[in-house]
């Protein structure tokens, strides 16, 4: 386990998937990430890559070959390196093996640092393309965050707020998790969005291309709020299990597969690349 601690947060990583397991406010003495109660779901804030949901058949096409491919990738399940650690950095690494290329036939170097400053803390994507042709990839976040902070209160005490006041339409995935072409308007008042039981009986709330570039859960008893940050990334899943007590934010640059015919990889909507021998670099923050 790796560590980040400064006056006001402490956060810890696992090598496994780069993962953090704890985002503590040691002001407010508050843990804000879900503890991953295997209960209920069993991870903290799985890193996605080198696709974001699901994949028609549970494969991708790369150069007309079919490679076997799981929900949100292989990285949450693979063991990452530290190449750096200091107390208020860490950059963690997975390259390209034998396992990685039996799926995605790319090399690569994947790095996801963190960075804690004040009460904010920074992730940074890398993806080195270690070939000389272009790569192709999808890459994304899913962080749980406890719902509600305090013992006391109530799930529905809480609710999302929208950096901008906006019409939001959801974008329907099947039983399987796939785009079926369906929207669905998402109903907020004054940028707030309520957290209910029911909210996510039907999958996550998936949008795309919000104007909003940030969300931050609040409750109408105090002033104590998360803030997540997207500057660059302009897909957005909000999930949680129906029961949980967490709400997932997850910053996405890629999408599962709509439901019909599958595409080349490099056709996949979202998909993003990185030129030969090139990097690919963006980030977001999480503010307590």
């Amino acid at each position: 386990m790796t560590t980040l601690e400064n006056d006001f947060i402490k956060v810890s990583i696992r090598s496994q998937g780069a993962e953090l397991t704890s985002i503590y406010n040691k002001k407010t003495g508050l843990e804000h990430l879900w503890q991953a109660d295997p209960a209920v779901w069993g991870w903290h804030a799985p890193n996605l890559f080198p696709v974001v949901g699901g994949c028609l058949n549970n494969e991708i096409i790369v150069e007309g070959e079919p490679y076997p491919m799981e929900r949100h990738g292989f990285t949450r399940q693979s063991e990452f390196a530290v190449v750096e650690a200091t107390p208020t950095k860490a950059c963690f690494s997975l390259k390209s093996n034998e396992k990685t290329r039996a799926v995605y036939p790319y090399e690569f170097d994947f790095q996801i640092e963190y960075q804690i400053d004040n009460q904010v803390l920074t992730l940074i994507y890398r993806v080195f393309n270690r070939e000389n042709k272009r790569m192709y990839f999808s890459v994304g976040s899913h962080p749980a965050f406890a719902v509600p902070f305090f013992p006391n209160e109530k799930y529905e005490d809480y609710y999302l707020e929208f950096q901008n006041e906006e019409p939001l339409e959801r974008h329907m995935l099947s039983a399987k998790g796939y785009f079926t072409g369906e929207t669905e308007p998402v109903l907020t008042v004054d940028k707030q969005l309520p957290l209910t039981a029911d909210l996510f009986n039907d999958d996550a709330l998936v949008f795309k291309n919000l104007a909003s570039r940030s969300v931050t859960i609040r409750s109408r008893n105090h002033d104590h709020a998360v803030t997540v940050s997207f500057p660059a990334f302009p897909y957005l899943g909000i999930w949680a299990k129906p029961g949980g007590k967490f709400v997932c934010i997850e910053p996405w640059l890629g999408c599962a597969d709509r439901e019909g015919t599958p595409v080349p990889f490099e056709e996949k909507e979202a998909i993003q690349h990185v030129e030969p021998n090139g990097l690919f670099e963006t980030g977001y923050t999480i503010g307590v």
